[in-house]
């Protein structure tokens, strides 16, 4: 439910408002972001005496307060941002209470008969029914996820929180289900089913989106990356459409997955599973002894994999595991050539500038008993295989629906903007590289060949991160504006189509123009596309890392005490973040770090004393101190 004010276009013509989002504060003030962020290069404070009923997320209009510099007066509300809300419920005398667990939004009354059969304690999910003009929001009980502090209570929480649900209507069901019983014709596809054509994925793997083919011939490379034709079960603005479209994106929890799709197709009659026949779109590239791209080919086709391989198993074939060189004979062949090919890209990237960063992802592991074991990081040959590969397909198809110019949904990455670009420079030169570009122009050779002076450094890690802070976020849009971190200059999503919706559209598209077909339905849908789904995307992600700073809580709870080696990774004028090899982070707080009188530096990422300083990159070793669920924070000391 959404509460929009009606005279929005009348108070919006007053040329000294502008409209803004809130992020709220528990200590009762709000920050507010601004819409325009060509005309406001900053955020603005506003006081708690001048929030004007407003909560975090809303939409408001607001006004500069005069002789300040960022100081800001909130106006009027014009669209509320929250309508449901997680927490803890709470008799108290004649009525209830929901205690959010976004602490920068107030409690919500729950008058007693609109609280189902809560009981004090419980984690639940509340509705606002209404925003008084004083006093809190009112609102109503509409699912008790369990009782509070019950870890499984705590993830569907966040889950909630963030608007994610397990199960799809009736309706999607019924058609997902009527769909996926199709047999399997070859009609008038390129048959592929005598080819050897293979995946790799995860070992837990369920929804396979791509297969990967390779042959030589005459000294090319002949690549093929075979997509999984998902259009060819879920029709234009049907009801599995729109609920994928709603969705945007599947979700992936240590657990659990919450699918774009249901599990008829996306591990069914879409997943390219081994042995089975499947229809797919194919992107056949071919790529002469030095990796330059001479041609490829579009077609929709039918496949049969050979294999499900995983990443540890292909690394290890690559690696000459005896073993599995043998369990692998019919593709070992295959792989090393894929290998071989990877390494002539991935130099060719890096040639053309693209910025290769050492960005560590957490993997979290859950086995049948709820053990959580959480590794330190390693990517492996077979997983730059797989990136190089589907990174060539995307920008053959990019560049093929462009020239036919037709809609697409491009996969953007601009420029940083010149503060963050001006501000980066300044840190790496205080790191003694010796750095100069243009920070109104910034090109992607310039940041790549910062990393390449700074590899064997102590501070890579540090100059990675602080990099990719200064770069914008990777995003949807109906225009082609280059992806700067892989140095393209046309680049879309398409291998991914049972989890992205995105790849689904350019699917639709590019068989249109295969078929010769009009493509004007999705010219007219395309720009509210890229905004919706960039949205689900941003949604989804941070589900994601809320979820695994749980995970992370409970793993670090069972280690209270143990000491280890430790990176700073953030500075901050309350303390430290320091992370460990499996890419937990904890806090060191200020106030227990040696006695010192401390500065905060903020453009130089340094906590700096008199007798002791910090800096990112620093290795430091720490002690577990104690798990904060309150605040989702591991908490470490120095040892």
């Amino acid at each position: 439910m959404k509460y929009r004010n009606k005279n929005f276009k009348n108070e919006n013509q007053n040329k000294k408002a502008f409209t803004a989002t809130v992020q709220g504060n528990e200590r009762g003030f709000a920050f507010l972001i601004p819409d325009d962020k060509e005309k406001f290069k900053s955020d603005f404070f506003v006081p708690r005496s001048s929030i004007n009923g407003a909560y975090d997320g809303d939409k408001v209009l607001a006004t500069h307060v005069k002789g300040t510099k960022d100081e800001a007066r909130i106006v009027k509300v014009l669209e509320r941002g929250n309508s449901r809300i997680t927490g803890t419920f709470e008799r108290t005398g004649g009525c209830g209470r929901v205690y959010p667990d976004n602490a920068k939004f107030p409690d919500i009354l729950i008058p007693l008969q609109s609280a189902s059969a809560a009981k004090n304690g419980d984690k639940v999910l509340s509705e606002i029914t209404s925003y008084p003009a004083k006093g809190l929001p009112r609102g109503r009980i509409v699912e008790i996820l369990g009782e509070s502090g019950d870890f499984d209570a705590e993830e569907l929480s966040i889950i909630r929180a963030h608007g994610l649900y397990e199960e799809f209507p009736e309706t999607v069901l019924n058609e997902a289900q009527k769909v996926s019983n199709q047999k399997i014709a070859a009609d008038k596809r390129r048959d592929l089913r005598d080819k050897i054509i293979f995946t790799i994925d995860g070992a837990d793997t369920r929804d396979i989106d791509d297969a990967v083919s390779l042959e030589i011939k005459d000294g090319k490379f002949i690549l093929g990356v075979h997509i999984a034709d998902v259009s060819r079960y879920v029709e234009y603005r049907s009801a599995l459409d729109n609920e994928a479209y709603k969705r945007g994106t599947s979700v992936y929890f240590p657990d659990r997955v919450l699918p774009m799709l249901p599990k008829e197709l996306s591990n069914g009659a879409c997943s390219l599973n081994e042995g089975e026949d499947r229809y797919a779109l194919s992107c056949i590239m071919t790529f002469d002894g030095n990796g330059k791209r001479l041609d490829f080919e579009l077609c929709e086709s039918i496949l049969k994999s050979n294999r499900k391989t995983t990443y540890k198993d292909v690394n290890a074939v690559i690696a000459g595991d005896k073993e599995l060189c043998e369990k692998y004979a019919d593709i070992a062949e295959t792989l090393k050539n894929m290998e071989e090919l990877c390494l002539i890209m991935e130099h060719n990237r890096k040639a053309r500038g693209e910025i290769n960063l050492d960005v560590r992802e957490t993997k979290i592991y859950v086995d049948e008993n709820g053990e959580i074991t959480i590794p330190d990081y390693e990517r492996g040959i077979s997983e730059r295989i797989i990136e190089q590969f589907m990174i060539s397909a995307n920008e053959a198809v990019a560049e093929f629906l462009l020239k036919n110019k037709a809609p697409c949904l491009y996969r953007v990455h601009e420029s940083p903007s010149p503060e963050k670009a001006g501000m980066f420079l300044s840190f790496v030169k205080d790191l003694g590289i010796n750095a100069k570009y243009d920070a109104e122009n910034v090109k992607p050779k310039d940041f790549q060949s910062i990393l390449t002076r700074a590899e064997d450094k102590p501070f890579y890690s540090v100059v990675n991160k602080v990099m990719l802070r200064s770069m914008q976020k990777a995003r949807y849009c109906e225009e082609n504006l280059g992806h700067f971190g892989l140095a393209s200059d046309c680049y879309c999503h398409f291998t991914s189509p049972i989890r992205r919706y995105p790849d689904l559209f350019v699917h639709r598209v590019l068989k249109c123009v295969l078929h010769g077909e009009s493509f004007h339905k999705y010219t007219e849908s395309v720009q509210s596309a890229g905004t919706d789904c960039s949205e689900r995307e941003r949604i989804a992600d941070e589900a994601e890392r809320a979820v695994d700073e749980l995970y992370k809580l409970v793993y670090m709870s069972d280690r209270i005490g143990e000491v280890y080696e430790a990176t700073v990774s953030g500075v901050t004028n309350f303390g430290i973040f320091c992370e460990l090899g499996n890419t937990i982070e904890g806090l060191i707080p200020l106030e227990i770090l040696p006695d010192d009188k401390y500065e905060f530096i903020a453009e130089k990422f340094l906590l700096k004393g008199f007798k002791n300083s910090y800096r990112l990159g620093d290795k430091l070793k720490i002690r577990v101190e104690n798990c904060d669920f309150g605040r989702m924070r591991v908490m470490f000391s120095l040892y």
